[in-house]
């Protein structure tokens, strides 16, 4: 697959998520086959301004291309310079714009998905970055608003006449949330409506939803979001499934947490010890789910402050789960 003139070597990329997708784990998830990533999204406003907080989320890993970088907001010309920065600090291969997200915090200012409610503006951010920046353009969107507006078919069109390169899409509208199934069907439609390379998005659990969502959508990719949480490792089942390829066994517990330690490592070379230890709890309680006694365990992780605590915390359950094993 090319978007725009950046070749993309695998159909599965990993989704950008707020908070979760730092460059530790874009680095793992790209290890066990996430052949393109995206940065967290970062606010355009805040990029203008050079907020110190949000300049580290652009920073990619040191062989990480092809990559996108991500930006929100709804202003053109605001959108315009926080694309050009991005790159500049990124050096991303791509400027990928959210227009997905349904957060009620980014939807309530206008961004986001909300972008879909409103196309001549979502047009004019387009145009406005299209015009600024020398890198293929892309948009992740929704279905649509709501199930009153589902007008993922008509936006599309509309986003690539503006210039986009490709486009991610979630098979879910923006009041849906996380809610629902995702609906293949539709994304399938918005394939056919343009010529421009589609990712489909929603519901990629394993390598058989992998192969139905490509058999249903005729997508040029694959986006995997939620399901990675903890098992980075769906990216080579879906890999392996795609090219019909033997599934690889899921690693034991063992060595599942000694890749959750490596990540938190990776990020505190990054972004300090205080801050990778505070957001490593989640990431720690991710990789702990479906351990026996994951619910203990978890108690103990999200009350660790040091590396040195999350790494012998990991040893305490490694040993405690191999206890219990052998009991």
């Amino acid at each position: 697959m090319t978007i725009g003139n950046v070749k993309i070597s695998s159909l599965v990329a990993l989704a950008p998520m707020a908070g979760v997708t730092d460059l530790a784990f874009r680095e793992i998830c790209r290890r066990m086959g996430a052949g393109y990533t995206y940065t967290e999204m970062v606010s355009s406003k805040a990029l203008v301004y050079q907020d110190k907080k949000t300049l580290p989320i652009l920073v990619l890993g040191k062989n990480e291309h092809p990559a996108a970088v991500q930006i929100f907001g709804c202003e053109p010309e605001t959108m315009a310079k926080a694309a050009v920065l991005a790159l500049e600090i990124s050096g991303a291969d791509v400027l990928d714009i959210n227009m997905g997200c349904p957060t009620p915090k980014i939807v309530g200012n206008g961004d986001g998905s909300a972008l879909m409610a409103t196309p001549k503006i979502a047009e004019a951010v387009v145009s406005a970055v299209r015009s600024a920046v020398n890198v293929p353009v892309t948009v992740k969107i929704r279905l649509g608003t709501d199930e009153g507006h589902r007008n993922a078919i008509e936006f599309a069109k509309m986003l690539e006449n503006a210039g986009v390169d490709a486009l991610a899409v979630h098979g879910r509208t923006r009041a849906q949330m996380y809610a629902g199934k995702a609906d293949r069907e539709m994304i399938a439609q918005v394939v056919d409506a343009v010529k421009i390379p589609v990712f489909a998005n929603g519901d990629i659990t394993d390598g058989t939803s992998a192969l139905e969502m490509l058999k249903t959508t005729n997508a040029a990719g694959l986006m995997i979001g939620r399901a990675a949480l903890g098992d980075p490792w769906i990216f080579s089942e879906v890999n392996a499934a795609i090219h019909g390829k033997k599934i690889p066994e899921r690693p034991g517990f063992a060595e599942r947490l000694d890749i959750a330690a490596e990540q938190v490592r990776i990020a505190a070379g990054q972004k300090g010890e205080k801050l990778a230890v505070l957001e490593a709890r989640k990431h720690l309680a991710w990789y702990l789910h479906g351990i026996r006694g994951a619910a203990q365990f978890r108690k103990s992780v999200i009350s660790v402050n040091t590396l040195d605590d999350i790494f012998t915390s990991l040893e305490h359950i490694k040993r405690s789960v191999s206890e219990g094993e052998h009991q």
